[in-house]
């Protein structure tokens, strides 16, 4: 009767430790399982969140002319117009830029610059400058392919600009980030409308 006894005592000992290492594997499985989740889930946010975008600097289509004088037989332009600058951050954070100048050029010639202040950008979110342009073809040494353009009625600009700045994430992440802007402009001056615009 006490064999049996020791027997069903040491039974009930494996079976109970049987258990405890079951319960210490599950936890753990689980304890991995939790590891390998926060490892995922790290990796996701600081490939999304945390990785800073280059934001984005662009004209809007929506371009209205002021005044425009122009004669293909002289050959001479002067022009003004009003437009929006538009400075796109896509980063979940906001984006502060410095004060900039945004270059407009005829044929690799300075023909009109208007000035952007420093400003902020929010988190995903698009800053709408509007600004009044004024070009003119005073500065240009050669004005041959100029005289040929506006007999045309046409009238092609460049324009580049530069916003530096930095993107902040978190409150704690800053990275120094450029947005960069290069456009072309057809301007139909007998339509006095904006033909055509292509920025990069």
């Amino acid at each position: 009767m006490a064999e049996k006894d020791a027997d069903h005592e040491a039974n009930a000992y494996h079976q109970s430790e049987e258990l405890k290492r079951q319960k210490k594997i599950k936890r753990l499985k689980y304890f991995g399982i939790f590891i390998v989740f926060q490892v995922i889930v790290i990796t996701i946010f600081s490939l999304t969140v945390m990785k800073a975008k280059t934001p984005k600097l662009k004209l809007a289509n929506n371009v209205y002319i002021q005044t425009l004088t122009y004669s293909p037989t002289t050959p001479s332009f002067d022009m003004s117009f009003v437009t929006q600058v538009r400075v796109r951050n896509p980063n979940w954070g906001p984006f502060k830029f410095r004060d900039g100048t945004v270059v407009f050029t005829y044929q690799g010639v300075v023909v009109g610059q208007v000035y952007i202040p420093n400003g902020k950008v929010g988190l995903r979110s698009t800053k709408k400058i509007t600004v009044l342009v004024n070009v003119n073809s005073n500065a240009l040494p050669s004005k041959s392919a100029l005289g040929n353009e506006l007999s045309n009625g046409l009238l092609l600009l460049t324009s580049t600009a530069e916003l530096k700045g930095k993107v902040e994430l978190m409150l704690i992440m800053k990275t120094k980030k450029t947005a960069e802007l290069a456009c072309s402009m057809v301007f139909n001056l007998v339509a006095r409308s904006l033909q055509n615009l292509d920025c990069n």
